[in-house]
C-alpha cells in the first residue's frame, strides 16, 4: 500500500472532497484523523472509510481544539506525516455590494486562518521528525480573483495558498514539503451556497470529489525529493485562471 502506517490529518473530512480524501488514504493503509464540525457527517464518513479512520470533531477556527487534536494524534501514533487542509466555506451574498463584515470574517476565519491554525499546530512535530507533507485544497479562485467565487472566498483562498507556499519556502530545511491543489468547479455541498441553483447536468460536468482525492494522493505519495508548488485541476472546458 502506498501509505502503509502513515499518519494523516484531514480537515473538512465529513463530506465532499474531504470524505473522499479520507477514504482514499485509508484504502492505501494510512491512519487518518478526520476533522469536521458536523459530528454526524464526520462519523458517517469515517465509518464508510474503514477502521483506520477516526473522527475528531472540531472547528478549524478553534486553535486550542486544533492543538489538542494534533497532540492527541501524536500521543497515539507518535507522528504526523501528512496534513491536508481541505476545510472551506462560501456564502450566498458574495459580491462587494452584498457582502457583510460578519460573512467576510467567517469566510476568512475558516478558509485562511483555519489553515494557518492546523499548520501552526503540526509544524513543531514535523520539524522534530525532519519529515512531513502539507497539502492545501485551495481553489482556482486562489490563483486569480473570481466573481463566481466572490470577494471573500477569493481573498481567503489566496491567503490559504500563500500560507501553504511559505511552508515550502521556509521549512524545506526541516524536510517538510508543501503543495497547493487549486481545483476549478467541484460537485460538493459548497455548491448549495451559490446564489443561483446549479443544475444536475452542470454538476455532472464538474470535477467530482474522487478527482480531488486522486490528485491529493498523487502529491502525498511523491518521493521526498519532489515538490509540486501548485497544481491546477479543472473540468474539461472550464476557462483559465488568467
Amino acid at each position: 500500500m502506498k501509505l502503509q502506517d502513515k499518519v494523516v490529518i484531514v480537515t473538512g473530512g465529513g463530506s465532499g472532497a474531504g470524505a473522499a480524501i479520507v477514504a482514499s488514504f485509508v484504502a492505501e493503509g494510512a491512519h487518518v484523523v478526520a476533522i469536521g464540525r458536523d459530528e454526524k457527517k464526520l462519523a458517517a464518513a469515517c465509518a464508510a472509510a474503514g477502521d483506520h479512520a477516526r473522527a475528531a470533531a472540531g472547528d478549524v477556527t478553534d486553535r486550542e481544539r486544533m492543538q489538542q487534536i494534533v497532540d492527541d494524534t501524536i500521543g497515539e501514533f507518535g507522528r504526523i506525516d501528512i496534513l491536508v487542509n481541505n476545510a472551506g466555506i462560501n456564502i450566498s451574498d458574495r459580491t462587494l455590494e452584498k457582502l457583510t463584515p460578519d460573512d467576510w470574517d467567517r469566510v476568512m476565519d475558516i478558509n485562511a486562518t483555519g489553515a494557518y491554525n492546523t499548520i501552526h499546530a503540526v509544524l513543531p512535530h514535523m520539524r522534530t521528525q525532519q519529515d512531513g507533507v502539507v497539502i492545501a485544497v485551495s481553489s482556482m479562485a486562489g490563483c486569480a480573483p473570481s466573481v463566481l467565487g466572490g470577494v471573500a472566498y477569493s481573498a481567503a483562498k489566496h491567503a490559504m495558498s500563500v500560507v501553504t507556499k511559505m511552508v515550502d519556502l521556509e521549512e524545506a530545511k526541516h524536510g517538510i514539503r508543501a503543495c497547493v491543489v487549486s481545483p476549478g468547479e467541484i460537485n460538493t455541498p459548497i455548491l448549495d451556497q451559490r446564489p443561483v441553483k446549479v443544475t444536475d447536468e452542470r454538476k455532472a460536468r464538474m470535477l467530482q470529489p474522487e478527482d480531488i482525492a486522486h490528485t491529493v494522493m498523487f502529491v502525498a505519495t511523491l518521493p521526498p525529493r519532489v515538490v509540486i508548488e501548485e497544481m491546477i485541476i479543472k473540468p474539461r472546458g472550464q476557462g483559465s485562471v488568467t
